[in-house]
């Protein structure tokens, strides 16, 4: 998670410098098409060859890809490579969240998932809050080359780590043909649903929570999520069992409460007080609600199709955070005053999660 946020920070100058302001929104939106595209390869993989082989290929794609960034400072070749660079965030988390899934006591996977969630906060936060810095003292070149080099520490990691997946098979390539059962799991339908409307708001604030920081007149293009993190990792470590008392729907309803207070919050900030204030409350925003999303998908998942349901949550995900992405390209115009009308598109979003988690709590209760 480091290797990939910390070249976003600097992402929006980047191509800025390269004569593309208008496509900022491109960054994210490309990436998360190919992720979602490679979603349900990679989940299908998870559950045929292993979790540690999906993980370790997705590695390797952001490897080489960070490396090649530098060597093609063009606009089109820059947004290509976006485009390809989402395939390793495709197979990585999937991999990962299906590994994650196999070890927990359906007992404690709130909790687990939040501990889970933590180390994932960390690496979004410490890779963007450092990334200004770095390129200050480094440069551009040197910031993709630091974020190869966390890649491939984690490749290492993951050799250390024992497969999780019950007789892993050898890979053949009958197992790259996809059947629509292998794209979308129909038992995680309702945490999937939930999960793109709750981060179409993570797609704008990925898209121009760095303009925002200049407007208010902070340096650091990370200082958003350098504070979001520290609220995030509290929370998920006292309130991560929540949803293991109270129930996974209740607790997404309180968590997307608070949500929509920091959306709004970020939408109308002037500065410096109130844009460092809504970075925490979207922390314990994402601190109650993600980890309890995760865990009533494995709720929800069959046992033998986990890296399948991984990867439908994953693809509701991608989904989501390009929708919001995308819905920058025609509501920004690189101006403060067209946020509020930008985050609007998250607030209706986020009230249409909160309506449709109260109708599935109170009319479908047959549901997990």
């Amino acid at each position: 998670m480091i290797s990939f946020n910390l070249i976003l920070p600097e992402m929006n100058e980047f191509i800025t410098n390269m004569g593309g302001a208008d496509k900022k929104g491109w960054i994210i939106t490309l990436f998360t098409i190919t992720a979602a595209i490679s979603r349900p390869f990679s989940g299908k993989l998870s559950d045929k060859i292993g979790r540690k082989k999906v993980m370790l290929l997705g590695i390797g794609v952001s490897i080489i890809i960070t490396l090649l960034y530098p060597i093609f400072p063009i606009v089109f070749y820059f947004l290509l490579l976006r485009f390809l660079h989402g395939f390793s965030t495709g197979f990585l988390p999937t991999g990962a969240t299906a590994m994650v899934t196999d070890i927990l006591p359906a007992e404690r996977r709130g909790k687990g998932m939040g501990v889970w969630g933590v180390f994932i906060s960390l690496g979004i936060g410490i890779g963007q809050f450092i990334a200004s810095p770095l390129r200050a003292e480094f440069g551009m070149t040197n910031i993709f080359l630091f974020a190869a080099i966390s890649s491939g520490l984690s490749a290492i990691l993951i050799t250390l780590v024992k497969e999780t997946l019950p007789n892993p098979q050898s890979f053949k390539w009958k197992f790259l043909k996809i059947k629509m059962n292998d794209i979308f799991e129909p038992s995680v339908m309702p945490a999937a649903i939930v999960m793109f409307l709750s981060v179409i708001s993570s797609g704008i604030i990925f898209v121009i929570v760095q303009d925002i920081s200049g407007f208010v007149g902070i340096r650091n293009k990370g200082w958003f999520f350098g504070f979001y993190v520290l609220s995030t990792i509290f929370v998920r470590l006292l309130a991560s069992g929540l949803s293991d008392n109270i129930g996974r729907r209740k607790t997404l309803i309180l968590g997307f409460l608070v949500l929509l207070t920091s959306i709004i919050m970020l939408a109308f900030t002037r500065d410096t007080f109130m844009f460092t204030l809504s970075s925490v409350v979207f922390g314990i925003a994402t601190g109650i609600s993600s980890p309890t999303l995760f865990a009533w998908m494995a709720d929800l998942s069959h046992q033998d199709r986990r890296g399948v349901g991984s990867g439908t949550l994953f693809i509701a995900l991608e989904l989501g955070i390009m929708f919001g992405s995308f819905s920058t390209l025609f509501t920004y115009d690189n101006t403060i005053e067209s946020i509020p009308i930008v985050f609007s598109v998250g607030i209706v979003a986020i009230i249409f999660a909160i309506f449709y988690l109260i109708w599935h709590l109170y009319r479908r209760e047959s549901l997990t």
